[in-house]
Parts: C-alpha cells; sequence; structure tokens
C-alpha cells in the first residue's frame, strides 16, 4: 500500500471513489452530495488550500483524503479541515484509513499546519489522535448539526488550545447541508 500525494489526473478517479463510497454507506443522494462538493473543493479551492492525499496498491485510489484551509482572522495558527474521507468499500475495516489520515496528518504537520479539525464519527477519527470538541475550542463555520462530531487535534507540541473568533471555511464547503 502506497500513501502519497494526489496529482490533479488523479481528481476525477478520487470524486468517483467519494460517490461510490458514500452511495454504498449512505444513500445514492448523499453520495452525489459528497461527490458534487468533492468535485467542487478541487474546482475551487486555490493549491495552498488544499491537501489531497491518496492510498493505492497499483493505478486507482483505493482511499482518498481532503485537507482544506479553514481560516480563524483572529488566530495566527495554521488550520485545516479534514472531509472528506473515503475508503473503497471492498477495503473497509482494514485500517487503510487510519494509515491515510495518519500519514496526512504527518504530512501538513511537516509542511507547518498547527490544528486540524474534522467533522465526523468520534469512533473512527479517536483513533487517529482527534479529541471531540465543543465550538467553545473552535467555532464551526456553519451550525452544526450533530455537534458531539466536532473534532480536532494539535499537530505541533503545544496542547489543543481554543481557536479565537470565528471560523470561515473555503467556498465550497460554505453551505448548511455540510454541516
Amino acid at each position: 500500500m502506497k500513501f502519497s500525494p494526489a496529482t490533479p489526473d488523479q481528481y476525477a478517479a478520487i470524486t468517483a471513489l467519494v460517490q461510490h463510497c458514500f452511495t454504498t454507506s449512505a444513500s445514492a443522494d448523499e453520495g452525489l452530495l459528497i461527490a458534487t462538493l468533492t468535485a467542487d473543493i478541487f474546482a475551487s479551492v486555490a493549491p495552498g488550500d488544499l491537501h489531497v492525499f491518496v492510498a493505492q496498491d497499483d493505478v486507482d485510489p483505493l482511499a482518498a483524503i481532503l485537507f482544506t484551509r479553514l481560516r480563524y482572522p483572529e488566530e495566527t495558527r495554521d488550520v485545516f479541515v479534514l472531509g472528506p474521507v473515503a475508503v473503497h468499500p471492498d477495503r473497509q475495516r482494514q485500517g487503510i484509513g487510519q494509515g491515510l489520515v495518519t500519514h496526512g496528518l504527518a504530512e501538513l504537520r511537516s509542511s507547518g499546519v498547527d490544528v486540524v479539525l474534522t467533522y465526523g464519527d468520534p469512533r473512527y477519527y479517536t483513533k487517529t489522535g482527534f479529541q471531540q470538541i465543543s465550538e467553545d475550542h473552535a467555532k464551526a463555520p456553519m451550525p452544526l448539526q450533530f455537534p458531539h462530531g466536532w473534532m480536532g487535534q494539535s499537530l505541533t507540541d503545544a496542547p489543543f488550545t481554543p481557536l479565537r473568533g470565528p471560523s470561515f471555511c473555503v467556498e465550497a464547503f460554505n453551505n448548511p447541508k455540510y454541516w
């Protein structure tokens, strides 16, 4: 299994993987919704505000993760949000997703990112160092439908301390249906 940064020529395959994964795990509507988000991220997010990593054996990605910048204008720390995450349904529960998240976090740490947040299932993300937080620790860019899924972690030697002020996500995420 090889973990590596994704290249733009893989973006269509990643979008298809995301749609397949979310269709299989949730519904066709959810698959289309998250695939559209993924395509919008690829089409509109500046390279410095996006990090994408894949896991693959051969040519096509078996798993993919995206990190986009989350701006806290009152903060000096560099913050990104993880999502979406997709692992091919036939390869789930084999540690590929957790390995890819761990790899991505290490890459962001080495590039100077201070904090990563995510919004998802705590049973999954706490396995890779995320801790459940409240909006007292980090204000989300939109009202959270499931506040228990808001998580964060420091990528520095310093503990996670509250992020100051409001936050602003990339335009592709700027829709309440994702939050």
